[in-house]
């Protein structure tokens, strides 16, 4: 079956898409050059193809088609995968291979953040060293405060904390995935807008040329009037 839809997907290639990855930092050493209409419009077949119980053979279908190395078909793998039978084990796989920025927001916004225990992870992964494992836990982080609503708006405070603590780091897909988890935090409600200027503040005042360009950035949107009335 994942070589039918690996075909599938190299039917909706396109040379002149795969050349657009490397301008946008995306890694296209395994591309096909689908874009992502596409891979979505596949994703969406797919799912509609497995009834409520076929869902352990269609997470068995994410997890091989995750193991075909193909950008698109990882993508893919995470639109079809079920959160509740995705594992922290898993999640750890995945994201230890991670090398691309792409992958790594989508799986955790089509598949990681509907799990129950995203947001351990989101911490447990901001800690690390590696690159794409830290963007990993902020980008988690991000997902909460877009889609998670009628949570808790306090961890979104504690998100703060984290992200002030790490806006030193200078790695591009590290600090991009900061500022953008902390604009995110700031335009989630009135509650959170007034923590996340004064995070921002602080940040600007850290000697790192990565904060104070986190820094500058966050304010700029959170201080925009149409920001400010749209969250009123």
């Amino acid at each position: 079956m994942v070589n039918d839809i690996l075909n599938d997907l190299r039917q909706h290639a396109s040379e002149a898409h795969l050349k657009k990855l490397a301008h946008f930092a995306i890694d296209d050493s395994t591309a096909l050059g689908v874009s992502m209409p596409n891979v979505r419009k596949v994703g969406s077949q797919l799912c509609k193809a497995f009834t409520k119980q076929e869902l352990e053979a269609r997470q068995q279908l994410s997890l091989d088609l995750w193991q075909s190395n193909i950008h698109e078909a990882q993508i893919l793998a995470s639109i079809v995968g079920v959160p509740q039978l995705v594992t922290p084990h898993q999640m750890d796989t995945w994201t230890a291979t991670f090398n691309s920025w792409d992958v790594c927001d989508q799986a955790c916004a089509n598949l990681f953040q509907k799990t129950n225990f995203f947001l351990d992870k989101a911490f447990e992964y901001s800690y690390h060293e590696e690159e794409f494992i830290k963007r990993t836990g902020f980008v988690l982080m991000t997902q909460y405060a877009l889609h998670h609503k009628k949570a808790d708006d306090a961890m979104c405070l504690q998100f703060l904390t984290r992200i002030e603590e790490e806006a030193h780091d200078d790695r591009n897909f590290v600090k991009k995935a900061v500022n953008w988890c902390l604009r995110q935090i700031g335009k989630r409600n009135l509650y959170c807008h007034p923590f996340a200027i004064v995070t921002a503040q602080r940040i600007a005042l850290q000697n790192s040329r990565s904060a104070k360009w986190i820094a500058r950035d966050a304010l700029r949107e959170l201080n925009d009037e149409k920001i400010i009335q749209r969250l009123k």
